[in-house]
Order: C-alpha cells, then structure tokens, then sequence
C-alpha cells in the first residue's frame, strides 16, 4: 500500500460489500454526489468502472478528472485504493 491513511487502511482492510462511494480515498462529499448522480452509488460500482478500464491506472484517473471533476491528487488516490483493494481480495 501506498498511502497510509485511515480511510485507505479502512477500505482495503474490510470487504467491500455495501460501501459507499464516499467511503473511497479522494472522494468526498462533492465528488460523491457527481459520482452518485453518474449512477455510482456504491464502491463496488466504482470498482466495477475500475476493473472495465482493465486497471489502467491512467485511463482510469483520466476517466475520474473528465466525468467526475476530480482533481489528479484525488483520482491517484481513488485509484490506488481500489488497486490495493483488488491486491487483496481478487
């Protein structure tokens, strides 16, 4: 893992099940509502966008900043949680 943050530790630590998308590192209120009005509610929508970009970590940070407004301190640390996320669990 890279970050080191509560909010990371917690989300790669636990199964994602019901999660919301603003449970995700880099996605607060603002964003979430964005990704929320997109129809990405939960995590595992997110994670499902993610895993459709085949992982690429670029593609998927650019799909963050054009869709959703994210910044690319914000999107790098989206997508590195769900990359961690998938390292240990897929």
């Amino acid at each position: 893992m890279t970050s080191t943050t509560k909010k990371h530790r917690n989300f790669v630590g636990e199964p994602m099940g019901h999660k919301s998308v603003r449970d995700l590192p880099g996605i607060g209120d603002n964003l979430g509502q964005r990704l929320e009005n997109l129809g990405f509610n939960k995590a595992s929508d997110l994670l499902a966008k993610f895993l459709q970009l085949t992982q690429d970590h670029e593609r998927f940070i650019e799909w963050l900043k054009v869709n959703v407004g994210a910044n690319a301190h914000k999107a790098k640390l989206c997508t590195q949680c769900l990359q961690d996320w998938c390292d240990n669990n897929l």
